[in-house]
């Protein structure tokens, strides 16, 4: 069996396609790839809430219906929704980041939990829709710093604003699914994923952003924790996976759970690892390691069992992190040099796509 078949550009050409955060760098880089395979993409989200932008500099807007829309306001938000009449919802739109959901817990819980339960409650009652991946995180999980990786199953949790809200997400989409999404025949599943690196990010406080920032300035890279594990994987990696587990749900929805997507869970690597991977593609950075134990609360182990995908799904990741962190220093780099974001993003996925797959 062939592990990880890649999307079936076949089920998504003229699929009209719902895509919440298609202006943050998950979402463009969803976005162009379902505008590659032909989907009818309508978007939802806020302005790009950072400068430069893969939105923006990939003039991801074009080829799809962009609406700026908060989730925070259902009935606006319920507008769009009924409006595009999508067969497909794909909800990535959230506050995605540890550190400034301490500085605004409120904006994080009510974008996070109360944005979803408004776009899942848009979706009920309409006939148009047949399945829904809601992306939520793999910081969902009560996370103890144990030593094996965590199972679908496992307890949720969440220390810090961010992962409690995305914990209660998991809890709000079972919810709409048992309570009036499946008697729809509406197909629901979660996918949590483990930390993403690609091209195309520039949110603080996010490493590979960081280690450009300081290298293209000239400066000196500060790394307050570096030997924190994650499981780190490329952007295209978890986007695939996305596509596929819709697809999995319009074909069969008795698959409609949580999904864990990321790297082999011995593939998770520590926070200096990356770095030095990042330098021998970009040898001109410094760095500056710390040890820093001030400061909000961060997990320093986390790891995911990904068993269930490749049974349940066939997906496995494409690219070991050497290349993954190889491809994404390469694709700052040549941006920096005067190239197209758009061709640098269509050439990673096509480098993607004709790679094969795992045994």
């Amino acid at each position: 069996m062939l592990v990880n078949p890649l999307p079936d550009p076949g089920f998504w050409q003229g699929r009209r396609v719902l895509l919440t955060g298609h202006t943050g760098f998950k979402g463009a880089w969803l976005a162009l790839w379902l505008q590659r395979m032909g989907a009818q993409v309508t978007g939802v989200a806020l302005a790009p809430a950072t400068t430069p932008a893969l939105f923006d500099l990939a003039g991801v807007a074009h080829g799809m219906e962009s609406r700026l829309c908060d989730v925070r306001d259902a009935a606006a938000l319920a507008g769009v929704v009924r409006a595009a009449r999508p067969e497909v919802v794909l909800h990535l739109a959230a506050q995605a980041l540890v550190r400034p959901s301490y500085a605004a817990p409120l904006e994080t819980f009510a974008t996070n939990i109360m944005g979803t339960a408004h776009l899942l409650d848009a979706l009920r009652g309409l006939d148009s829709v047949r399945s829904v991946v809601v992306v939520t995180t793999d910081k969902v999980y009560r996370n103890l710093e144990w030593a094996y990786p965590y199972r679908e199953d496992d307890a949720l949790g969440g220390h810090d604003p961010y992962s409690a809200s995305k914990a209660a997400c998991e809890l709000v989409a079972a919810s709409y699914r048992d309570s009036f999404l499946a008697a729809q025949g509406v197909a629901l599943a979660t996918a949590r994923a483990g930390n993403v690196i690609g091209g195309g990010d520039w949110a603080a406080n996010r490493l590979l952003p960081d280690a450009v920032r300081a290298w293209e300035a000239g400066g000196t890279l500060e790394i307050r924790r570096p030997a924190a594990t994650r499981p780190w994987q490329h952007v295209l990696e978890p986007l695939a996976a996305y596509l596929r587990l819709a697809e999995a749900l319009w074909q069969d929805p008795a698959r409609a759970s949580a999904y864990n997507f990321g790297p082999l869970p011995h593939e998770a690597a520590t926070v200096k690892d990356v770095i030095e991977m990042a330098r021998s593609a970009y040898p001109s950075g410094a760095v500056s390691y710390q040890n820093e134990s001030s400061g909000p609360h961060e997990a320093g182990w986390l790891a995911l069992e990904t068993a269930k995908a490749r049974t349940v799904l066939d997906v496995a990741p494409r690219w070991p992190l050497t290349q993954a962190v190889a491809r994404t220093m390469d694709w700052y780099r040549a941006l920096h040099a005067g190239g197209d974001a758009r061709a640098l993003c269509d050439a990673d996925l096509a480098a993607y796509t004709s790679t094969p797959g795992a045994p």
